[in-house]
């Protein structure tokens, strides 16, 4: 059995205590979900703009993806909450952006969006991710 081993980096903020930004053992490399927060201050950013949040919050993903060792193209999964219904279009158009800029080929990750209340007011979308290396 491959060790289960924590992933840091400071391109993302860092954790709170009860968990780790991500975990690799083997190929496997999960992201815990993460938010528009900018990892230098541990500020959210962008209140009200769901479209900036989204692409903050992924490149935070992204940014602990690469510290696991894998890269965005690993990525297999992406699951997306949000607050509001209304969102969903302008969030599908930024997440859209980002993810085919950073994904080389045809094949774009899969991905999951569920409606639902989420840890912080301000907070307007959470995002999580598999990646296999």
């Amino acid at each position: 059995m491959s060790e289960k081993i924590e992933i840091r980096t400071t391109g993302a903020p860092a954790p709170a205590h009860t968990f780790s930004q991500g975990v690799r053992k083997g190929p496997f490399v999960q992201v815990s979900g993460q938010g528009p927060v900018d990892p230098a201050t541990s500020e959210y950013l962008y209140p009200g703009d769901v479209a900036a949040q989204t692409t903050r919050t992924l490149e935070n993903v992204k940014a602990i993806v690469e510290a696991g060792g894998a890269t965005f193209d690993d990525v297999v999964m992406l699951r997306v909450y949000l607050t509001k219904r209304e969102d969903f279009s302008i969030m599908n158009d930024a997440y859209g952006a980002f993810v085919s800029a950073h994904t080389s080929g045809d094949v774009l990750p899969s991905r999951t969006t569920v409606f639902t209340g989420l840890p912080r007011e301000e907070m307007l979308v959470e995002i999580d991710a598999v990646a296999i290396v």
